[in-house]
């Protein structure tokens, strides 16, 4: 039976003071969590605390799934038809193996027996075609959206057996099998989905097929997890099948990072999430796990606004391109962990492709292109056209902790060339509302969307099919719409190859999309004590396969 506690009870006796002790004190008194184990050897069992900064508005799965801070907790309740590992890499799962026609416009899903969601109810063939109808439509009418990167060409499904699913789409989708291992593409009971909106917004009576199930929550306060005892279907990947070998995970939301921090190095909680990158460097060296996994997806960078102006003139857009030292931002804000964007999708995609010459730090040639667009650099080295200054408004992003530094420095830089940079920062939430593609005062929007699958890619961009149309291009630009379709009509990567390639090389060229660096959204700081998560392609921490040391 699942609980509702205002709190989860603390043990103050664990507490380890040391040199953080004023901050320990401060997190125990106010975050209330069962302490951490002593240093020993892995074994089967234990029970682990993860603080994490958000646990979002709302746990209806279909808004969830997909949200930086409550996919953690989705990717333990629930499962996903196949399993997409770190380098993009689609392997088995639910689905034990599948086929697909020549145009890539029909699957057939073959579904493992004896799968079951922990309501009882079985994961059959039946569940997926359910799951399938839902993510591909939702129920907007009810507030339930859309899972957004699942393929707009969707028809239908139909369950022709109990354990096979024939799934058809209206065009060439190439990219469906890689796509159900998206971080949305979560499989839920039947009954759960068939409850209203505010139903599936209780946590507690969600039912996944997943390695754990909800013991108890609370809004905006903690979710803990136990392991569900009876579950033996996990991904061949992994290297482990059977039940999770942890007991608990429990998730609590600690909004101070240097709490966070201090829970984990005085042994009361085992991970700490978004912790700073300058200081993880003296976290290893005092023998703290740190990972730094880069998701499958596009690089943190800014989709630009075509629709305003001065956005409207690639000349103006190419000169933002060349302004940005991207090489000083890993060196300022960052650490090694980081790479270079060397295109505007992350360089660990499969149809990722160099196209670092067209991002080269280049300041001569950014003032040339001003001055042929008629930005007049004034005694104050700012630019004006017709009276008018050169600004660009910059909206941070919260789901990354290090956005604000980032945009402060790169106000520097662009400063120097004649823009003059304003910033705003708001909470996930007033960001959502307020900061969206193409809004009227938006004329750059920070992007740091993870994808599975490349060939989704050209559809987001623009708004063929319901996309999200980044550069407000609509179809006004014959040749990102050209491209957008031959990559959707591709029946075979070695035809989609070389057409994404010339679309990375086009979108960048115009400067439509303003790549900063690739992206590292999620940092793990971790206890030595806990050994054997796996990263997946969505960059999530899985504890099913790890241990804890006693």
């Amino acid at each position: 039976m699942i609980s509702r506690f205002p709190s989860l009870p603390l043990s103050r006796r664990h507490v380890l003071m040391s040199g953080f002790a004023a901050a320990t004190a401060a997190l125990v008194a106010m975050t209330a969590l069962p302490a951490a184990h002593g240093a020993g050897a892995p074994k089967n069992g234990g029970d682990i605390v993860f603080l994490i900064d958000s646990l979002g508005s709302t746990w209806i799965p279909n808004n969830s799934a997909i949200s930086s801070f409550q996919g953690h907790i989705w990717g333990h309740l629930t499962d996903k038809l196949v399993y997409v590992d770190a380098d993009g890499k689609v392997s088995p799962w639910i689905a034990e193996r599948w086929e697909q026609n020549e145009d890539a416009t029909s699957f057939i899903l073959h579904l493992k027996k004896g799968v079951t969601f922990s309501d009882s109810t079985p994961l059959d063939a039946a569940a997926v075609v359910a799951n399938l109808d839902i993510w591909y439509a939702g129920r907007k009418n009810e507030g339930i959206n859309p899972i957004g990167l699942f393929p707009k060409t969707y028809k239908s499904a139909e369950a022709v057996d109990a354990t096979t699913v024939k799934v058809s789409f209206k065009a060439p989708t190439l990219g469906f099998i890689p796509t159900l291992g998206y971080h949305g593409s979560i499989l839920i009971s039947p009954k759960t989905l068939a409850q209203p909106a505010n139903q599936q917004a209780d946590l507690g009576k969600t039912s996944g097929s997943g390695p754990y199930v909800v013991a108890s929550w609370k809004e905006g306060d903690f979710v803990k997890l136990v392991k569900r005892k009876d579950y033996n279907w996990g991904p061949g990947a992994v290297g482990h099948t059977g039940p999770a070998l942890l007991e608990s995970i429990t998730y609590k939301l600690v909004s101070e990072p240097s709490l966070r921090l201090a829970a984990v190095q005085s042994g009361q909680a085992d991970v700490a999430y978004n912790a700073s990158p300058q200081e993880l460097k003296s976290l290893k060296e005092a023998g703290f796990t740190v990972a730094t996994p880069r998701y499958l997806g596009f690089v943190n960078g800014w989709a630009i606004n075509t629709r305003l102006e001065p956005y409207n003139d690639v000349k103006v857009r190419q000169a933002l391109q060349a302004a940005i030292n991207r090489k000083e931002i890993i060196d300022t804000v960052y650490t090694p962990e980081w790479k270079l964007a060397t295109s505007f999708i992350q360089s660990n995609v499969p149809g990722a492709t160099d196209q670092s010459a067209l991002l080269a730090y280049d300041p001569a040639k950014a003032e040339k292109l001003l001055d042929e667009a008629g930005w007049i650099k004034g005694a104050n080295g700012g630019r004006t056209k017709e009276g008018k200054p050169l600004t660009l408004t910059l909206y941070s992003n919260p789901y990354l902790a290090t956005a604000k530094a980032v945009d402060e420095l790169i106000a520097q830089q662009l400063g120097k060339i004649g823009w003059k940079v304003l910033i705003r920062a708001y909470d996930v939430v007033t960001f959502g509302e307020k900061v969206k593609f193409g809004g009227p005062a938006v004329p750059a929007y920070e992007v740091t969307r993870s994808f599975i699958d490349a060939g989704t890619v050209a559809g987001i961009l623009t708004d063929a099919n319901n996309g999200e149309n980044w550069f407000a291009l609509g179809e006004s630009d014959t040749k990102i719409n050209e491209l957008r379709d031959k990559i959707a009509g591709a029946g075979t990567t070695e035809a989609r190859d070389p057409l994404l390639n010339e679309l990375q090389r086009y979108v960048l060229d115009q400067g439509y999309f303003i790549p900063r660096t690739q992206i590292v959204q999620r940092i793990y700081v971790q206890s030595p004590r806990l050994k054997g998560e796996v990263y997946n392609g969505i960059a999530y921490a899985s504890y099913y396969t790890a241990t804890k040391g006693e």
